[in-house]
């Protein structure tokens, strides 16, 4: 065992933060555009981090480079070291500004009327010295947004969401949000009691032509037993209730994306009610800030 002391010197934040884009990335070409560099750049202070620490980080891969054995061990020590430096920014900022600060949220589009604008409305009256500035944004880029710092808060769909295992973020529990049934006004099943999904086996279907509601449609629907005739697509939930108004199909809409139209009859499903599951995710060591907490609080409220 050595006898010399550690060399913080040997530790460079900013060179860790580039190796952990390239491991996110996957190129060096990549990690340069997310860290506004220049390619050349990122691959000298790679350079420069491994002639520090003393071991190789990358490897010839064909065209590409992969990171070494020592790269990874390098980063699962980073993690933890970047979890601290997020905990230290929550406790100076609490120290200087108490519960006073700016929340930045990015959120899918449906949780921003349904969860985010209702916890900013609490907000104002619990707690006036925080403010929240909201972006609208799809999972990926809400992730991407919350790696780099530009936001300070995600919220998505579990599905969507980095494992539990991800060492950069912390995942937070948010809701279950039924997914009810929108039939025209008039359906023969609009008042059945104990209304199954496997009920509606037959019916013509109106869900998007790829994404996530797809998946989450007909993933809901094979559960029950068949696969879904689409006869119509659409993505956003104003056209796919105009439609289901007119009489052109059905539709599984989640609960707090549901708009009230006069022609459509929103249906709970009985048993094998499926459900989508609303999380929220901080960098880890973030959560334990006074104002990232008082904002989660609200939107669990």
């Amino acid at each position: 065992m050595s006898d010399q002391a550690p060399r913080p010197d040997r530790w460079d934040i900013k060179k860790l933060v580039i190796l952990r884009t390239l491991r996110e990335r996957g190129t060096v070409t990549a990690a340069a555009q997310a860290l506004l560099m220049t390619p050349s750049a990122v691959s000298q202070q790679l350079t420069n981090l491994a002639k520090q620490l003393g071991v190789p980080l990358l490897e010839a891969h064909g065209r590409r480079v992969r990171l070494t054995d020592a790269a990874h061990l390098v980063l699962g020590h980073a993690e933890a070291v970047f979890a601290q430096l997020e905990r230290a920014d929550a406790e100076l900022a609490q120290y200087v500004h108490g519960d006073a600060g700016v929340v930045r949220i990015a959120a899918f589009s449906t949780a921003v009327p349904a969860l985010v604008v209702p916890a900013v409305r609490a907000l104002r009256t619990t707690h006036p010295g925080i403010t929240v500035r909201v972006r609208e944004a799809e999972a990926a880029q809400a992730y991407e947004l919350l790696a780099s710092g530009d936001v300070d808060l995600a919220l998505s769909l579990a599905a969507h969401a980095p494992t539990a295992r991800d060492p950069k973020f912390t995942r937070v529990p948010l809701l279950a949000d039924p997914l009810d049934v929108a039939l025209p006004v008039g359906h023969p099943l609009a008042e059945a009691p104990g209304l199954r999904l496997s009920d509606l086996a037959g019916e013509p279907w109106i869900f998007g032509g790829s994404g996530p509601w797809s998946e989450i449609t007909i993933a809901a629907c094979e559960a029950a037993g068949f696969v879904p005739e689409q006869a119509h697509s659409a993505a956003g939930w104003t056209a796919i209730l105009a439609m289901v108004e007119a009489g052109m199909g059905v539709a599984l809409v989640p609960r707090m994306a549901a708009a009230r139209r006069d022609g459509v009859v929103m249906c709970a499903l009985g048993a094998d009610r499926p459900v989508r599951h609303v999380v929220a995710a901080v960098r880890k060591g973030a959560e334990e800030g006074a104002t990232v907490r008082r904002v989660l609080d609200a939107l669990h409220a």
